[in-house]
């Protein structure tokens, strides 16, 4: 256990009950979101936004992906946005936050949801890490590339913070130049037709964007307890992570265009100087796993707040490469649809009660903060929402919403967005909820 004689003054506190310093700027917040919407899943996953089939077969031609990736990202990069703002204001990490919005005990249920989510990205992360560093050297043993990413991961995480201005200093730059370059060495290949093909499939396309940009959701305020200003962490958040996600996705859908063999990471290889090039992306791919390990121990001391946030991150860190040199990534669609069913809804009712109703009187943040069943009631409607317009594929789970689909003689259409009308039912029940019981305490609220 830390004390606060050994906490640094610009880093990151070890545990809950030490004060959090604000010395992050616009522009240290800028880079580490803009780095973060810069991924090799955004490269390799872009196909997830085509909504393939059953087949791994793309139902939409690229200039459609394009345009839904890009409503997407908007859509999310807002809402990431928002998500920002209350950790500013309330100085606590995200799963922290939630006690005020369902009491201590019932935010667990998100906190252990966050932590399996964060555990599973971190892991696809070492994964796409290790794959990218075998293409970018012609081979080589999978495992020790597993290994490296895991270690950069787990000694960024020590110093979180000091992580964030270094990314600032000198890996902005680099990334930028990168995909200049790559946009101009792919704009001037012979290109496939891009029109072709049904839109019909767009909202699930969009709905798969927004999932990878709600996937930050439940860490951002980790990071904005820190800034100086919620005006800097929410325009840092929304702006510089969506417009880096759509420049990395119609990057990544253009390499798809191009694609002649097996992997998705091949044009970037294949023009001149590509590999010098690529290799800036695979050096900073680590920023994602650091993000998510980092997040994953914000949110166990949620659970165990005097637990040192160091022990934690060495452990997470040893975890995911295991699980990476396990698994593949064969569940990633799935996996994103599930994090949209679950962080979009929630987010509807963080955000309308935060800022229209209890959280502006001031949330109860502490170990004993009072059960908000209601709470728990608006978002599983925004839930029941999500799934019953997209039940996903997920075996048994799937089977689930659809047999319900069939009970309630429902039938989605095409128009319909998962994660905008989950979100807003979720949305509109919170600000019901906040209505009926104006009168009432938020300290009091639903004590059961």
């Amino acid at each position: 256990m830390s004390t606060a004689v050994d906490q640094p003054r610009n880093e990151a506190p070890y545990t809950l009950d030490q004060p959090a310093p604000r010395v992050l700027s616009f522009w240290d917040q800028s880079a580490f979101w803009a780095n973060l919407g810069v991924s090799l899943l955004a490269f390799s996953g872009a196909v997830t936004v085509l909504a393939p089939d059953a087949h791994g077969m793309p139902q939409m031609p690229i200039m459609a992906g394009i345009v839904a990736m890009i409503v997407g990202t908007v859509i999310g990069g807002i809402m990431l946005g928002l998500a920002a703002v209350p950790g500013v204001r309330a100085g606590v990490p995200a799963m922290m936050l939630l006690r005020g919005l369902f009491g201590t005990r019932l935010s667990y249920v998100p906190t252990v949801l966050n932590i399996l989510q964060m555990i599973g990205w971190g892991t696809f992360e070492l994964i796409t890490i290790a794959d990218a560093a075998e293409q970018l050297f012609g081979g080589g043993p999978h495992w020790v590339y597993v290994v490296i990413a895991g270690v950069i991961t787990t000694v960024l995480t020590i110093w979180p913070l000091g992580s964030v201005r270094v990314l600032r200093r000198y890996v902005t730059t680099a990334v930028v130049i990168a995909l200049v370059y790559f946009y101009i060495q792919f704009t001037r290949q012979p290109l496939p037709n891009l029109t072709h093909g049904s839109w019909s499939h767009f909202w699930i396309g969009a709905d798969a964007a927004l999932a990878v940009s709600i996937s930050w959701v439940p860490m951002a305020a980790d990071y904005t307890r820190h800034s100086r200003s919620e005006r800097a962490a929410f325009g840092a958040a929304s702006v510089a992570y969506g417009v880096t996600q759509i420049v990395a996705y119609v990057l990544g859908l253009l390499a798809l265009a191009l694609v002649t063999g097996h992997s998705v990471f091949g044009p970037f290889q294949h023009v001149a100087l590509g590999t010098l090039f690529f290799a800036v992306f695979v050096l900073r791919e680590a920023d994602q796993s650091f993000a998510n390990v980092y997040s994953t121990a914000m949110s166990i001391q949620n659970l165990a707040p005097r637990v040192d946030r160091r022990v934690l991150t060495v452990g997470l860190g040893v975890l995911i490469m295991v699980m990476a040199l396990a698994l593949d990534m064969n569940s990633y669609n799935d996996f994103l649809l599930i994090i949209g069913s679950v962080f979009v809804p929630m987010l509807g009712v963080l955000a309308v009660d935060f800022f229209c109703f209890g959280g502006r009187r001031g949330w109860d943040i502490s170990e004993h903060a009072p059960a908000r069943w209601s709470m728990i009631v608006a978002w599983a409607a925004g839930i029941v929402t999500y799934q019953l317009i997209n039940p996903g594929n997920l075996g048994w789970w799937s089977r689930l919403w659809t047999n319900a689909q069939s009970a309630l003689h429902f039938t989605p259409s095409s128009w319909m967005s998962a994660s905008l009308l989950s979100f807003v039912v979720a949305a509109v029940v919170t600000a019901a909820i906040g209505v009926l019981t104006r009168t009432g305490s938020p300290a009091t609220e639903d004590v059961r």
